[in-house]
């Protein structure tokens, strides 16, 4: 039995050797044997001939494959390098979480950096927030002055008593200001302790705005509705006026206030008319250490003011659409004048005008680091030039002054918004 088993192996072996040599295929230089299964009762050596693949399928099937390889090889770096930067930002996230925020550095100015700060106030470090809690103590300071002067024409003994004890609470928040100045050198250790004092300081302010204000609204009932300004007294997001109603057409324009502001570097933006498609149609800017702008669709215009000392300066600016001709007016005498600004191009209707911000879009899109900060007063429109004559009896409030025919400076022409101010102001009476 053993004997008739290996005669049978070794006959199979035979016939498939010479079957394979029939299927044989030259490559070059090697030879290459495939073995394929076929049906028991077919021919072995003409069956696989039938299904044998030709040599230039199979090359062009292995160049895929070889192909498809590296492909999925330089996939697999790619996905390796991105990894390998992810984790290298996981850990500088980590590393710069446990930094203390004081280190943070404010905004840059908007037009020269893409950062803008428009969630709110600039920074909030200690250093920074000790200068906004100055400012608010120097705006209560003013209005608590304009109040008591008011008292004293008036002799109003309910005013005066409210005053003195106003007063009092705004000097112990001064010593508290000083005396968290003296501590800013001292260690860390007691940084929950400043930040507890922050809160307290901070809540006494808003109940002093509070009061004041309840204070000024029984003034405002005595006096003319035209005979008040705007204080504006952090730069902030979220603090300005809107004028009620839109600008109409103009072909010219003569746009004159009164302002008073220290605010450096630049005092920010006394007002922007914006229109659809057009943030810039009229906007009047000082941002950074530029100097004071005035935009019209978009092209500036470069002005000689110097108005940021803290004292009142009444600013007018005349332009007309022929040839584009300006001419800066301050303090009622010309300080220059210029051309081709925006010419032939009309001021368009149907716009927004805003006091104290600079729109980046229609009614909106304030940016803290170009709010105007400190006082505007008797902002007047005219849909015309105005003669130097004119402008003259503006700034010295000449009985000839006439208030703008586009807009005129009335309380019932505008809302007020986040924090921004109003109390009386006699142009000419209370300057400098």
């Amino acid at each position: 039995m053993e004997l008739h088993l290996k005669g049978l192996s070794w006959r199979l072996f035979l016939i498939s050797y010479l079957c394979l040599g029939c299927l044989s295929q030259d490559f070059g230089e090697q030879k290459q044997f495939i073995c394929t299964s076929v049906p028991k009762d077919m021919d072995i050596c003409s069956a696989t001939l039938q299904t044998s693949v030709p040599g230039e399928d199979l090359t062009t099937t292995v160049m895929q494959l070889r192909e498809t390889v590296l492909q999925q090889k330089e996939t697999i770096m790619n996905q390796k390098d991105t990894i390998r930067e992810l984790t290298s930002k996981l850990t500088r996230c980590e590393g710069q979480g446990g930094t203390d925020s004081s280190d943070s550095r404010g905004g840059a100015r908007r037009k020269e950096s893409g950062a803008k700060n428009t969630m709110g106030d600039v920074s909030r470090g200690p250093s920074d927030t000790l200068t906004q809690l100055s400012q608010t103590l120097q705006s209560l300071k003013q209005r608590l002055e304009n109040l008591e002067q008011f008292s004293r024409n008036n002799n109003s003994a309910q005013a005066s008593s409210l005053k003195e004890l106003l007063q009092s609470k705004i000097d112990d928040l001064e010593r508290q200001v000083l005396s968290r100045v003296s501590g800013l050198g001292e260690a860390r250790t007691g940084l929950r302790n400043d930040t507890e004092q922050q809160g307290r300081v901070e809540s006494t302010l808003t109940t002093l705005h509070q009061r004041i204000s309840d204070l000024e609204k029984g003034v405002k009932e005595n006096r003319p509705l035209d005979k008040f300004q705007l204080t504006f007294p952090l730069r902030t997001n979220y603090m300005y006026a809107k004028v009620r109603k839109s600008l109409p057409e103009m072909y010219a324009f003569s746009v004159c206030m009164w302002l008073m502001s220290s605010a450096s570097p630049g005092v920010g933006t006394p007002f922007s008319y914006a229109v659809p498609g057009q943030a810039n149609e009229l906007v009047l800017i000082e941002w950074g250490n530029n100097p004071m702008e005035l935009l019209i669709n978009d092209k500036v215009a470069k002005l000689p003011f110097l108005i940021n000392d803290g004292k009142w300066h009444h600013i007018c600016v005349t332009w007309t659409t022929r040839d584009g001709v300006w001419e800066a007016f301050q303090d009622g005498e010309s300080r220059g004048t210029g051309e081709n600004l925006a010419p032939y191009h009309p001021i368009k209707p149907q716009g927004v005008l805003i006091l104290g911000q600079e729109q980046d879009t229609l009614g909106g899109g304030f940016d803290a680091t170009q709010a105007f900060v400190g006082d505007l007063a008797n902002f007047n429109i005219w849909d015309r030039k105005l003669s130097a004559g004119e402008i003259y009896h503006l700034a010295t409030c000449s009985s000839k002054a006439q208030p703008g025919n586009v807009f005129s400076w009335l309380e019932t022409h505008m809302d007020v918004y986040g924090g921004a101010s109003k109390w009386t102001f006699q142009p000419c009476r209370q300057l400098n």
